[in-house]
C-alpha cells in the first residue's frame, strides 16, 4: 500500500513461546521512520527477532498513525483475524490507544502477555445498482451516503427487514457501529456508544425535516436498505456511498445499499484497565 511500511517482528515471551507482531506504519505520520525504527530497536534490546517473512506465527499488529490508519489496517487485514493495537501519532484518537510517550510500556505489556482482546463488530454494505448487487464492502466505523456534485437535498427511503421505516430528506445519512459512534456520527449529532455494544445506528446529516432528525438505534441483526429516492422530475440524483471514508461507489435514483452486520470482527488489543468512559474523559474532557 502506498504510504505505508510493513515490518514483521518476532517477540520472544518468557524465553519459551513466541509471538509475532506486524508493524503497520503510516509514512505520513512517521515520515522518516524514526518511531518505527525506535520500536524495532527496543524490541531487539529485549532479545526479540525482526523478520520480513510472513507466516502463520503472526499474532498481533502494531499500527503507527492514528484512527484512520487503524481503519485501513482493519479493512486490509480483516480476513487474517489479527488483533491490533494502535500508537497514536495524530491529534485525537479513540482506536489508537497508545500515546508516543507510552510506547515502551505498551511493548513490555505485549511481550509479557498482559493485555486483553476486544472484538468490535463491523458492517457489510452491498451496493445494488440497477438491480445488480456489487461486491460487499466492510466497515469498522461507518457506511456513509452523501451527495455528489451540486448541492441539493437527498431523498432516502429507509427499509428495515423489508418494511418501509421512514423517508428522509437530508444532506446524507450515516450507518455506524458503536466503534464509529465517536467518528462522523458524533459530528452529525449522534450518540456516543460503548464500543463493545452490539447495535447499529442510523444518523441523518443535516435533516431537512424536524421530525426525522434523530438517530435511530437498530438491532445488530437488522437488515437495512437505504434506497435513493426521486429528486425532481427530469433531474438525476447522484450520490456516493463510502466505507470508512474510502472506496466510494456512485448511486443514482432507485439504487440502494443493503447494510448488515458483517460476519467478520476487528480484534482490538487493550492494555489499559480503564473503561471507555475513562477514555472519553481523557480524550474529550466531556465530564
Amino acid at each position: 500500500m502506498t504510504g505505508v511500511r510493513n515490518y514483521f517482528v518476532t517477540v520472544s515471551k518468557y524465553g519459551v513461546s513466541m509471538k509475532t507482531l506486524y508493524i503497520y506504519t503510516n509514512q505520513t505520520k512517521d515520515g522518516n521512520g524514526e518511531i518505527t525504527q525506535y520500536i524495532r530497536d527496543y524490541l531487539n534490546l529485549k532479545g526479540c527477532l525482526c523478520s520480513n517473512k510472513v507466516d502463520d506465527k503472526v499474532e498481533g499488529m502494531i499500527v503507527l498513525g492514528g484512527d484512520g490508519t487503524m481503519l485501513r489496517a482493519a479493512r486490509e487485514y480483516v480476513s487474517y483475524h489479527i488483533p491490533m493495537i494502535g500508537v497514536n501519532l495524530g491529534t485525537l484518537g479513540y482506536l489508537a490507544e497508545v500515546d508516543k510517550e507510552d510506547i515502551e510500556s505498551a511493548l513490555d505489556s505485549l511481550i509479557a502477555n498482559q493485555y486483553e482482546i476486544e472484538p468490535r463488530m463491523m458492517l457489510s454494505g452491498i451496493p445494488v445498482i440497477s438491480g445488480v448487487s456489487s461486491n460487499p464492502q466492510t466497515a469498522l466505523n461507518d457506511i456513509v451516503i452523501n451527495r455528489k456534485g451540486a448541492l441539493h437535498v437527498i431523498n432516502f427511503n429507509i427499509y428495515v427487514n423489508g418494511r418501509l421505516l421512514s423517508t428522509y430528506s437530508a444532506d446524507g445519512i450515516i450507518i455506524s457501529t458503536p466503534t464509529g459512534s465517536t467518528a462522523y456520527n458524533l459530528s452529525a449529532g449522534g450518540p456516543i456508544v460503548e464500543p463493545r455494544a452490539r447495535l447499529i445506528m442510523m444518523t441523518p446529516v443535516c435533516s431537512h425535516t424536524l421530525v426525522n432528525n434523530r438517530t435511530i438505534i437498530l438491532a445488530e441483526d437488522d437488515v437495512i436498505d437505504v434506497e435513493i429516492g426521486r429528486y425532481k422530475p427530469g433531474e438525476k440524483q447522484e450520490v456516493d456511498v463510502s466505507f470508512d471514508g474510502r472506496f466510494p461507489v456512485s448511486l443514482n435514483e432507485g439504487d440502494k445499499v443493503r447494510i448488515i452486520r458483517s460476519d467478520k470482527v476487528t480484534k482490538i488489543i487493550k492494555l489499559s484497565e480503564g473503561s471507555f468512559l475513562d477514555t472519553l474523559h481523557r480524550k474529550m474532557r466531556v465530564f
